[in-house]
């Protein structure tokens, strides 16, 4: 595991509801990885809606470049207890991403598909309705290799681990299939408000 910035301080009184449990600030931005950053080639990558094994919309960079950007701003947490206030986010929400495929979700889950093959599991509740989004850039800038660029998932009311880095496409699966930290010991939901680390946490 690679780490580097975690540096934390007492929180005032209001950045301290900001804070779930067990969290503290950071003004850094660490980064957790458990091998080498991949190197994703914009020339060749690519996006693929699945319903199962079977493809339903595939994209190139360009045309995912193209699609409807939005953007978010407010405060991340990682697993690991780290938590980011104000950072800012620009990438093409899930609904979009639907939307544009010209389809409604046909399952209740998703895997999402990662170049790294750490994908990670979500329910299609917690991405719909502007709550997630495919992500390109973050604070104003390109996304960097070492943070999931040229794109991650991005789903901030969840863990940090669930935006997956170097997304390269969603798979609807009929059941909650867990994803590779899952069945590590990791929680299959994650919400940090309800400290949901590991396996057995409520």
């Amino acid at each position: 595991m690679t780490t580097r910035g975690f540096v934390g301080k007492r929180p005032s009184t209001d950045d301290a509801t900001r804070l779930p449990p067990g969290q503290y600030q950071t003004h850094d931005f660490p980064v957790l990885s458990k091998g080498a950053t991949p190197i994703v080639d914009l020339a060749t990558w690519t996006f693929t809606v699945n319903n199962g094994v079977r493809p339903i919309k595939q994209r190139s960079w360009a045309e995912f470049d193209m699609l409807p950007k939005t953007t978010w701003r407010g405060d991340i947490h990682c697993v690991t207890k780290w938590s980011k206030f104000d950072t800012m986010w620009e990438g093409v929400s899930i609904d979009d991403v639907l939307r544009s495929a010209g389809i409604a979700a046909p399952t209740a889950y998703v895997l999402a598909k990662s170049y790294d093959e750490y994908d990670t599991n979500i329910p299609m509740a917690d991405l719909v309705g502007g709550q997630a989004m495919i992500a390109t850039r973050f604070n104003g800038a390109p996304l960097a290799a070492e943070h999931g660029g040229p794109a991650r998932l991005f789903v901030p009311h969840l863990y940090f681990w669930k935006s997956a880095k170097w997304i390269r496409g969603l798979r609807f699966t009929t059941r909650d299939e867990a994803g590779f930290w899952e069945l590590r010991g990791y929680h299959m939901y994650g919400d940090p408000w309800r400290e949901q680390r590991y396996t057995n946490d409520l």
